[in-house]
């Protein structure tokens, strides 16, 4: 058995909402790592090595040992660090919780990214729908609670960094209203109260060059349409 105690290291990017996931999880446990910047346009041998299936980011490498996906590395800290703990202890409790993280990587972040960052205009209008639909069953599932899953953040808020601060930024990009307070009143007010967390604000990367990053992407995409 490894111990906890092994030095961490996080390979990523920092405009990456999956990064990001992983960046609060160790910053909630209080766990210290060496964080490498990865240029994704000219991939370090050390992300070949450690993520040779996807070769993507995010990469944790615990004492040598490499872990790749967001929510896999989420769970492995959370069963790593007993401290401050991100899923339920109540088996129920624990597989919703898993059900609604899969549910945003399946159903709202392909949806609400190909709102705007598709150029075919049908093809634009299909996700838009998809997006609206599945952030009413979000809005659903939040309620009244201040976070998902009761009074502390948890492995639905983490894996749900996405629809609190790059929806935002991106449907600002594209003039779309994907989520507003009008239209989804508790899920926009579980994202304030979320991105002003103190472990999250510290853990979310600078808006401004993240705004630009994908500004100059929307550009470049309908300049060569």
């Amino acid at each position: 058995m490894g111990s906890s105690q092994e030095e961490v290291t996080l390979l990523g990017a920092s405009g990456s909402p999956f990064v990001c996931r992983v960046k609060i999880a160790l910053k909630l446990k209080d766990v210290e790592y060496k964080y490498v910047e990865e240029n994704l346009g000219n991939k370090s041998e050390q992300l070949l090595k450690y993520n040779p299936v996807h070769k993507k980011v995010p990469v944790l490498v615990h004492g040598e040992k490499p872990l790749a996906e967001s929510l896999v590395i989420v769970e492995y800290i959370d069963e790593t660090w007993n401290n401050n703990p991100i899923l339920p202890s109540d088996p129920y409790q624990r597989a919703l919780a898993r059900f609604w993280s899969k549910f945003i990587d399946d159903k709202i972040v392909g949806a609400s990214w190909k709102s705007v960052f598709t150029v075919d205009e049908k093809e634009r209008e299909k996700n838009v729908a998809e997006a609206y639909e599945s952030l009413q069953f979000l809005e659903n599932e939040i309620k009244e609670k201040k976070f998902f899953g009761g009074e502390e953040l948890g492995l639905v808020d983490i894996a749900a960094v996405y629809v609190a601060f790059w929806i935002p930024l991106i449907q600002e990009i594209a003039g779309l209203e994907l989520l507003t307070s009008e239209k989804f009143p508790n899920l926009y007010r579980w994202g304030q109260e979320f991105v002003n967390h103190p472990i999250v604000k510290e853990s979310l990367p600078p808006r401004d060059p993240v705004f630009g990053f994908f500004k100059g992407r929307y550009e470049g995409l309908f300049a060569s349409k």
